[in-house]
């Protein structure tokens, strides 16, 4: 199995696999990864924008890009202490301006310990190994502090807001 690792991360890209277990069962997705079950407390606003990437957009683009997955998925942020997941996290693959947007939804049992922050940071940098990425970039709203810190924290600057009202953030390749 494929993953990366911070400090105190496993970062694991799920396999299409793995997103049509999700589907079916999250435990039965953890189990089967040989993870501890996580009973994650996501907000009930997050839980939908998930099941809607899960449906939507991991399982089709993973069906689709096989042999990239990596760039459509994702990235369950284990606790390697607990080997229990705590969030997720995703990199979207360049687009033709070498741009890549990505997300994070963790756990609220486990906010405010800097988890979110080093993951992000750690996909970045894998995101960067990859010479097509110049820039990658995600958005939140604008009374969205923590998510605001978290990308600040990681490097990321304020560059816009965009016809939502949504903040965007950016981080260029150094």
């Amino acid at each position: 199995m494929f993953f990366i690792e911070s400090e105190r991360l496993r970062l694991i890209p799920l396999t299409h696999t793995q997103l049509l277990l999700w589907k079916e069962s999250r435990e039965k997705m953890e189990i089967s990864m040989g993870l501890n079950p996580s009973n994650m407390l996501i907000d009930p606003i997050w839980k939908a924008e998930v099941a809607d990437a899960l449906e939507n957009w991991f399982i089709p683009k993973t069906l689709l890009y096989p042999d990239k997955f990596e760039w459509y998925t994702n990235w369950e942020a284990v606790l390697k202490t607990d080997n229990i997941s705590i969030g997720g996290i995703g990199i979207g693959y360049p687009d033709e301006n070498g741009e890549a947007i990505t997300g994070y939804s963790f756990d609220q049992n486990h906010q405010n310990k800097g988890y979110a922050t080093e993951a992000l940071k750690r996909i970045c940098e894998w995101g960067f190994t990859n010479a097509d990425v110049k820039t990658i970039w995600a958005d939140t709203g604008a009374d969205n502090y923590p998510s605001q810190r978290i990308l600040a924290k990681a490097g990321f600057k304020h560059t816009s807001i965009n016809d939502e009202g949504r903040f965007i953030f950016k981080l260029p390749r150094t």
